[in-house]
């Protein structure tokens, strides 16, 4: 078998196989960690919306505001999802055993994916909650609601700044960043509530703003779930078309057909590739193998393949049909 590694990486040793030797690269995957100044950001933004968080449902109880409950229990969950993105940014990182061959990377989807079924549990008690309060409605302290949910876009804004940087390097950071910008215009819809309930006295306001908050909440959550429930099934990822590297594997010279091609994440960053391909004129050497690599990484951000070469297009390969794994 023959591997194309990622030719940027640094050099790991040399391995023979059917007779000739091969410069195994290792792979960079910078971009799949953290760098050091997030673990900073990190730090602070959990710092700064836990400290909000406990703020927001104290003053949610004492003005018997449920939108604001509603949004204590969202911004919690952000917490939660930093603290988790956090870990899972520093357990990326660890080096592959050989029990966990590619390290700890799939921690990042578990982390996405615990994430988006807290979200989803928290969400769904919290309606609850509010639907009840249409029945049974409970005076709700308007100035209140509006000065907690103020701070909450102070705070929000400012954690987004932190990953604000480094959003369009990392889908984690930028998914933090845009976790936490959604927060402070859903503190903008809390202001609003508290604006009417004091203008109009209509306490029916307050359960349906928080309903609103929570549809936000479940239709951003939802493609996140669905989006890590395909990652943890070794799905495509979604910005892969792999049509399209078919294609390109099979457009290369001395290439005579290609098969048994598997593409899945790593992590939430990182992808990988296996695939035999046929070549009848015989092995093209490493400076070939190290091209395809070099392609996949710019055309795809496949930064992880594996090409087996196979020379006798008569030898029946038995993973070749479409239907065998």
């Amino acid at each position: 078998m023959s591997e194309a590694g990622n030719p940027h990486g640094r050099r790991h040793g040399d391995r023979s196989h059917h007779g000739h030797d091969h410069d195994h690269s290792g792979h960079s995957h910078a971009h799949a960690h953290v760098p050091a100044q997030f673990g900073a950001a990190f730090a602070i933004g959990t710092a700064l919306n836990l400290g909000f968080v406990i703020v927001e449902a104290a003053y949610g109880v004492i003005g018997h505001s449920v939108a604001l409950l509603a949004d204590a229990g969202h911004n919690l969950g952000d917490v939660l999802g930093l603290v988790v993105a956090w870990a899972a940014s520093l357990l990326v990182q660890r080096a592959p055993t050989a029990r966990f061959t590619y390290g700890l990377r799939g921690s990042s989807i578990l982390a996405a994916l615990f994430n988006a079924v807290f979200l989803l549990v928290t969400v769904g008690a919290i309606s609850w909650e509010a639907v009840q309060r249409f029945g049974a409605p409970e005076p709700v302290a308007g100035g209140t609601v509006m000065i907690v949910a103020a701070i909450g876009i102070l705070i929000n804004g400012a954690t987004a700044w932190l990953f604000a940087a480094g959003r369009h390097g990392d889908i984690n950071i930028r998914g933090a960043f845009l976790h936490m910008a959604a927060d402070a215009a859903t503190s903008a819809g809390v202001i609003a509530a508290g604006l009417v309930i004091l203008l109009t006295g209509w306490l029916w306001i307050d359960p349906l703003v928080s309903l609103a908050i929570n549809a936000v909440i479940v239709w951003g959550t939802w493609r996140l779930l669905r989006e890590t429930v395909d990652m943890s099934m070794a799905a495509v990822p979604s910005r892969i078309d792999p049509a399209k590297v078919r294609s390109f594997l099979e457009d290369q010279p001395g290439v005579a057909a290609i098969h048994d091609l598997h593409i899945w994440p790593i992590s939430t960053t990182e992808t990988a590739l296996t695939c035999h391909i046929v070549m009848p004129a015989g092995h093209p050497g490493d400076a070939f193998l190290h091209r395809i690599a070099a392609g996949l990484a710019a055309k795809f951000r496949i930064v992880h393949p594996t090409l087996q070469v196979e020379t006798d297009p008569h030898s029946a390969c038995a993973l070749a049909p479409d239907e065998v794994v």
